[in-house]
């Protein structure tokens, strides 16, 4: 009796295993699949190159990372704000004492008045702060114009969160003295009634580009006396070059209004590893932006926060930027005189981009790859910021690095 109990035991869990394969024989397999919500991503192309360089111990001017030290008075700061206690969770937007910094900052920089506890929130990196903003407005079906080529989390952000992203091309500079220009009646042609937001990045990433009077104007025209947001990545805002002015959002209160704005103290004080930055957008947004990010990252490092909240105070250590990074940015275009490359012009950011006509006509995805291992230089190809790939045959280059590594890097171009 007990055998024949144990045999129908078995036969039925036989059963519950083999039957629904043979009533659904597309089913091979008992354990849950993934119908990805981003399906037509994969590693970004910073990863890819930066493991490449690694691979073949190449130069790496391909990811945004600087190579020399950041300030000893920061980091022996957070050591400091570490030794006095500042070891647990920080308020959900941040320690009060680093907004009322920051406060103080747009005061000085755009002579506009943010109020610390209700406009200002604290995040694990300006690309988070980004993402964190399209959620809190982006719905199923709306949809979010931006340009290209674009730094490459955008469109994920817009399409994870349901919206449909609407990527406009930047007007290629017919004269190398030029930049990479925002066209703006083909945005005028582009808003629908389904569009919910404009995503602008200025300096901006990767072409260098900085908005300007007339855009700003232009800006505004187009989104006055609608319901569009404004998400505007200003994580270069520091970085901007040739005595030209950093038009950000904070400045206009008609696009402030509207607007989210992210920035990144990574880039600002050479700390990217830290990933740490913030947004401001008025009070009746924050509201809902912070139910976002108390659901997501809550708070962000504490004693980095503590430090920041104290360095922030010393207005030159990011007034003097501009000067330090143009100084890089000069050299590395003069270094590069000797090679074959033919460099567009920037005014911000830690890039500049350059057209290769003069060495090949190959795909520059190709020769980035070949770069990196015949030359041992690393770089980013331009067409991994468009959407559709499109390949204008230029590649970009990181100038944040110190004066030996731009030389070494130049002298292995040379050989191209």
């Amino acid at each position: 009796m007990k055998i024949q109990h144990k045999l129908q035991e078995v036969c039925f869990n036989l059963s519950v295993f083999f039957i629904p394969l043979i009533l659904y024989p597309h089913i091979t397999t008992m354990s849950p699949q993934i119908n990805s919500k981003l399906p037509n991503v994969g590693t970004t192309i910073f990863t890819v190159m930066s493991a490449l360089a690694t691979e073949y111990k190449a130069v790496n001017l391909g990811q945004g990372f600087p190579d020399y030290p950041m300030s000893e008075e920061l980091t022996a700061k957070v050591y400091e704000a570490m030794k006095q206690g500042h070891n647990q969770y920080a308020p959900m937007p941040g320690l009060v004492s680093l907004r009322e910094s920051i406060a103080e900052k747009v005061q000085h920089l755009y002579h506009t008045s943010i109020n610390p506890d209700t406009e200002i929130t604290i995040t694990p990196g300006g690309t988070y702060a980004i993402y964190s903003a399209l959620t809190t407005i982006v719905r199923p079906g709306d949809e979010v114009i931006l340009f290209e080529p674009a730094y490459d989390s955008y469109i994920p952000n817009i399409e994870i969160n349901g919206g449909i992203a609407i990527p406009l091309p930047l007007t290629y500079p017919e004269n190398k003295s030029d930049s990479y220009r925002i066209n703006w009646d083909l945005v005028r042609s582009s808003i629908s009634p389904k569009t919910k937001a404009i995503l602008i990045n200025s300096p901006h990433n990767p072409t260098g580009t900085v908005l300007d009077k007339n855009d700003i104007e232009e800006l505004k025209q187009i989104v006055a006396g609608t319901k569009i947001f404004i998400v505007s990545d200003e994580v270069y805002e520091h970085l901007i070059y040739d005595e030209l002015p950093h038009e950000s959002m904070l400045k206009y209160p008609e696009l402030f209004e509207r607007s989210f704005v992210c920035f990144s103290f990574g880039k600002t004080y050479h700390c990217t590893g830290w990933k740490l930055g913030y947004c401001i957008t008025p009070a009746v947004l924050m509201k809902e932006y912070r139910k976002v990010h108390q659901f997501n990252a809550f708070s962000c490092f504490t004693p980095a926060q503590a430090a920041l909240a104290v360095y922030l105070k010393n207005k030159e250590a990011y007034l003097s930027l501009p000067r330090f990074m143009q100084q890089k940015r000069d050299y590395f275009v003069e270094l590069m005189k000797q090679t074959k490359f033919d460099l567009l012009t920037t005014h911000g950011s830690y890039f500049i981009c350059a057209s290769y006509g003069r060495i090949s006509d190959e795909a520059d995805k190709d020769l980035a790859i070949r770069l990196t291992k015949e030359a041992g230089v690393a770089t980013i190809p331009l067409s991994a910021f468009y959407h559709n790939g499109k390949d204008d045959k230029v590649v970009r280059f990181c100038f944040s690095k110190q004066d030996k590594t731009l030389q070494q890097a130049v002298e292995k171009l040379m050989k191209i």
